[in-house]
């Protein structure tokens, strides 16, 4: 299906994102899900509207939270009229929800519908191996006493060790921590230049808030009322005491705790309509979503599990006819600082873009004055599901207070892929 008509993006609205375990670690993904449509509901006067589609997002969830499109669009203050679905794609979550919500708008399935995504690493899954599983679900079907007390014929009280849910990729075993360490020492990126772009993520990132810039895009939740990751009083001496955090014997490992994103806890949602839908309603479109693009490497065979956006970034240059320069500024999430500074040094280099992306020159250098310019996931955290519309969230505002031009949005994600975009007013 190929776009039609404009998709507008209205706005967005997000909690204030936690480190895991401190303010929200007992609310849960529908808790968080349901503060953050709410806000949305009541900042864009929509109570008791019907909405064509609410998408939301989740990477760790419980069984019950089976579908939070639908069961926060219920307790939003929308018309219970208004469907929901849930989906998941790592970090680029909820990039994806509002890429999903747009392609429906382009094509005039629906008018207008929500784009969203919570994540928790505080109220995490907890469950039984595999073998308890077995007796437990043997025991439920039994007929009588005898057959449910046969189902434990044998038991051992090992059975009863719990099983935590991880972040390692399944296929290599490894974080996406050890697999970022792994690519700054293929693309030679310093700690130093790791920890001065974490440095600068903090220092944007309190700017803008001093600013109030976020006074309409984060609403308070549980007494919190800014991230509480951030470090406003960060500096470079601070960050150079901090040890290596994912190889911590070779004497090489340059990624630490303050210069990669923490686990994070939070939610975040965006409001897009078609244009029509946005006049009728007296909503000033902030921006528009241009385009989008998702692409994979083959990290089990040697490339960097968070170089996909890489690839993404110049199918979608080529689809639109448009340079790596062509941007007025650019939101880059920030796993890791090495992660982006990996992406970075690969657009400017000759060999990378003309043997990986088969390009005739390199795709050229970013301003880093362009990059981030309210601060990013260092700095704010990372709710995996929700950055993708904290992130869109705060482009469009950034394109409405600039009164026009265009924004590059380029997320990576665990399992090897990238989700990007492009925004413009």
């Amino acid at each position: 299906m190929r776009q039609t008509r404009p998709v507008a993006v209205l706005g967005g609205v997000r909690i204030p994102f936690c480190r895991q375990n401190t303010a929200y670690a007992d609310v849960g993904n529908l808790g968080m899900s349901v503060r953050t449509l709410g806000a949305l509901v009541e900042k864009y006067g929509l109570h008791g509207q019907q909405l064509g589609e609410v998408a939301m997002g989740a990477v760790i969830k419980h069984s019950s939270d089976w579908n939070l499109g639908r069961e926060s669009a219920l307790s939003s203050g929308l018309s219970p009229l208004t469907p929901g679905f849930t989906l998941q794609r790592a970090c680029g979550t909820s990039l994806d929800t509002i890429v999903a919500v747009a392609n429906k708008i382009a094509v005039g399935q629906i008018e207008a519908g929500i784009g969203g995504g919570s994540d928790t690493t505080s109220d995490v899954p907890i469950v039984y191996g595999s073998q308890l599983r077995r007796r437990l679900l043997a025991a439920a079907a039994a007929r009588d006493t005898k057959g449910k007390l046969a189902a434990f014929k044998g038991f051992s009280l090992r059975e009863l060790k719990p099983d935590f849910p991880g972040v390692a990729e399944p296929r290599t075993g490894k974080s996406m921590g050890e697999h970022c360490e792994e690519m700054a020492k293929e693309w030679n990126i310093s700690r130093d230049s790791q920890d001065e772009w974490a440095l600068s993520s903090h220092q944007k990132l309190a700017a803008a808030y001093e600013r109030g810039f976020f006074d309409d895009l984060v609403v308070s939740f549980r007494g919190v009322s800014r991230d509480n990751n951030l470090r406003a009083d960060s500096s470079l001496e601070k960050l150079a005491t901090l040890k290596p955090a994912f190889d911590r014997t070779t004497g090489r490992g340059t990624l630490t705790a303050g210069n990669s994103t923490p686990l994070t806890d939070g939610a975040a949602a965006c409001l897009l309509a078609s244009p029509e839908w946005a006049a009728a309603h007296g909503h000033e479109p902030l921006c528009h979503l241009i385009d989008s693009q998702v692409a994979a490497v083959d990290f089990t065979h040697g490339e960097g599990l968070l170089m996909a956006p890489t690839i993404a970034v110049p199918e979608m240059l080529a689809r639109q006819g448009l340079s790596l320069q062509d941007f007025d500024f650019y939101e880059i999430h920030e796993a890791f600082a090495a992660q982006v500074l990996c992406t970075l040094r690969a657009w400017e280099s000759e060999e990378y873009c003309r043997n990986r992306l088969g390009l005739d020159a390199p795709l050229g250098r970013i301003d880093p004055a362009k990059i981030n310019p309210n601060g990013s996931s260092l700095a704010t955290g990372h709710p995996f599901a929700a950055t993708g519309a904290r992130i869109v969230a705060t482009a469009a505002k950034e394109l409405a207070q600039r009164g026009g031009g265009r924004c590059l949005v380029s997320i990576c994600t665990a399992g090897g892929m990238g989700v990007v975009a492009i925004l413009e007013r």
